[in-house]
């Protein structure tokens, strides 16, 4: 008697049909508030975002600049005593060979909604670090802030700017986000 195998091509193929659906119909379900951070065009969204079980100690904050430069802050504050935020700072085409520094400004929940321009520079602990840009126009510094003076579960409206070292005109600016002292 004569044994037939099935030809390769069709084990596959019939492997493929099986097993796509499985691989990649896993979705995380994830609520609106969970996809995105709190925009200044979107206050009733903000509020509901501070007040949800997952406060904001966390934030990944885009900002946006003429042309194609960008940039991205890392905002982490790790739950410990210490009260550290540390601020991860990336920036993309901007000038080349040249320094630039991130500030934020704070509005209160109660007060309003990222309209203060009082911009404080931010860097290592209190003093002011620059951005350094490589001939390529991009750079990355690694900023902290201590906020051990500030009471855990104050809530603020935060936005973020970088600004040109020398002539101060802003280069790259984000969205309004809330965040929550932890």
């Amino acid at each position: 008697m004569q044994t037939k195998f099935l030809n390769p091509a069709i084990v596959r193929l019939g492997l493929f049909i099986t097993l796509f659906p499985a691989v990649f119909s896993c979705r995380k379900d994830v609520s609106n508030l969970d996809k995105s951070q709190s925009s200044a065009s979107n206050a009733v969204s903000a509020n509901a975002y501070a007040n949800a079980p997952h406060a904001p100690y966390n934030l990944n904050v885009l900002l946006l600049g003429e042309g194609s430069s960008f940039g991205f802050v890392k905002f982490r504050q790790n739950a410990d005593t210490a009260h550290i935020i540390n601020l991860d700072t990336w920036v993309f085409n901007l000038q080349p060979n040249h320094s630039y520094l991130l500030q934020r400004a704070v509005d209160s929940l109660k007060f309003g909604n990222c309209f203060s321009t009082a911009w404080l520079t931010l860097g290592k602990g209190l003093t002011p670090q620059a951005i350094h840009t490589d001939a390529k126009g991009n750079g990355k510094e690694a900023l902290w802030r201590d906020v051990s003076a500030i009471t855990p579960g104050t809530e603020f409206y935060i936005h973020f700017q970088v600004i040109d070292s020398l002539t101060s005109a802003v280069a790259l600016a984000s969205d309004c986000y809330t965040y929550t002292v932890r």
